[in-house]
């Protein structure tokens, strides 16, 4: 062989191997990457000749596929649409899928990694291919009961189970029925797309995970946990008590929701300040700690970080301040502190059981075709907010702060509730941002829940936390205690 043929023999050889190498990362290595790629319209398409596996809460379909006489073989369709179009999204035949059809759309068309084999299978014995079923945390009562109580609100109710991070109920209104996004007809799809796009309250977003809100009082507990954190403060700890206080290097003054001082006396403890909701202490408690050690604490519940449920949640934000002034705003929950539903419920999730903040997920397991559980889901970590011994004193407090408190309206006959109330601002003639979260049975926590409404409940800047949201979560509560 002479040295030409030679030369050219190794570079196809070599080129040969190039191939080979890049084949087979594509079809193994990262496979479910580019099947989940909202680009990917091959594997959308695809999508159709399959029978899709079922979305199911408690063993029933909130989606699934049916046969069509059309050219796509399958029509999605979702059985009770709107209740639960925050957690199933939608499945379109132009466009990208969302929510769980989107977070999971390669397992519930059987194009996953995990599906090679049967996919394999499927061709040699020529059994017509099927997606998996992906069964949900969701608990079908209290998604009812949040959906309900709710209402024409705009906003978002999240529950969680405190010790697994489950997500027992994910509501977000102004809600909107999938069922009209998933017909054959692109143009029917793309005008129905356009006028959800153009709707008041902005329908198509997840308001429970991906929009955000300045938590107001709601995020007290976090500046208190970092002050008992810290060995420096406890419950006791007092704090000035004016009606009014000017924030350092401004001419701002902030007061109490009362306008008042926060109860008689030249001080007040921590603890009542929490239990009565007063502005002023917390700003002067925040000024105290410093934004970096709150930072640090918000961090520590899951602040500036982006959790998968399998959607990604955007994440909640507390930036961290430069000024005193900014400090003492953020000491509670306004200036640039921003907060999802979720996030607030994770608050009290690891409260109410001992400062471990679990991660969410809403996937209980993915189900093969022959309904063989191919994954389960596991609890998992985030990692602990707090010492035990912290967390359960901010537990009592919020105990105190619903028996004896501002968040009065969330007392529910025969069970201890913890909860926090919290009435955002939003500017001057904006309406406010109303929330609560909080927790129950405080001596077995089983349930931990956020209500945040926006557009101030309708009520402009005459609502509150306790008023609105505090109600919408007593309903839900007791909803899933009686079961």
């Amino acid at each position: 062989m002479n040295k030409e043929i030679k030369r050219v023999s190794i570079v196809v050889l070599c080129m040969f191997l190039a191939l080979f190498v890049s084949t087979s990362v594509i079809q193994v290595g990262v496979a479910d990457t580019l099947n989940a790629d909202a680009r990917n319209s091959r594997t959308l398409y695809d999508s159709y000749q399959v029978q899709r596996g079922s979305i199911l809460v408690a063993g029933q379909p909130v989606a699934q596929s049916v046969p069509s006489n059309d050219a796509y073989n399958y029509q999605r369709q979702y059985p009770q649409g709107p209740l639960y179009s925050s957690v199933t999204g939608f499945f379109p035949i132009s466009g990208a899928p969302t929510g769980i059809e989107g977070a999971m759309n390669s397992e519930l068309s059987g194009t996953s990694n995990d599906d090679f084999f049967d996919q394999l299978q499927n061709l040699v014995t020529g059994k017509h291919p099927q997606g998996n079923s992906v069964e949900l945390t969701i608990d079908p009562v209290a998604q009812r009961a949040a959906y309900d109580a709710l209402g024409s609100q705009k906003g978002a109710v999240v529950l969680l189970q405190p010790k697994t991070g489950r997500v027992l109920a994910m509501v977000s209104k102004p809600d909107f029925d999938p069922n009209t996004l998933a017909v054959h007809d692109v143009k029917q799809v793309d005008a129905t797309y356009q006028q959800l796009l153009d709707a008041p309250g902005d329908p198509l977003i997840n308001k429970s995970i991906n929009e955000l809100n300045p938590p107001g009082s709601t995020f007290k507990p976090v500046v208190l946990s970092a002050a008992l954190e810290s060995g420096d403060y406890t419950l006791d700890s007092q704090m000035p008590n004016p009606s009014s206080l000017t924030l350092p290097g401004t001419n701002t003054k902030i007061f109490n929701d009362s306008f008042t001082s926060c109860g008689p006396g030249d001080t007040v403890s921590l603890e009542t300040a929490l239990i009565l909701s007063c502005n002023i202490p917390y700003a002067e408690l925040a000024m105290k700690l410093g934004s970096s050690a709150i930072k640090a604490q918000a961090e520590k519940y899951g602040f500036n970080q982006s959790f998968l449920v399998p959607m990604r949640t955007s994440a909640s934000q507390y930036p961290g301040y430069s000024s005193l002034a900014d400090t003492a705003m953020s000491g509670f929950g306004q200036k640039d502190d921003k907060a999802t539903a979720l996030q607030m419920a994770m608050n009290s999730a690891a409260i109410s059981t001992g400062g471990v903040v679990m991660r969410p997920n809403l996937v209980e397991s993915v189900l093969t075709p022959d309904l063989q559980a191919r994954e389960s889901f596991k609890p998992t970590e985030f990692g602990r907010s707090t010492s035990e011994d912290t967390a359960d004193k901010i537990a009592q407090t919020m105990v105190k702060d619903v028996s004896e408190g501002v968040a009065s309206n969330a007392r529910i006959d025969g069970v201890k509730v913890g909860g926090k109330t919290g009435t955002a601002q939003n500017g001057d003639k904006d309406p406010y941002t109303l929330w609560f979260t909080g927790f129950a049975p405080a001596n077995d926590p089983q349930f931990a829940v956020a209500v945040v409404v926006d557009n101030g409940g309708g009520l402009g800047q005459s609502g509150n936390g306790n008023s609105v949201a505090a109600p919408i979560a007593k309903k839900v509560l007791e909803a899933v205690l009686g079961k």
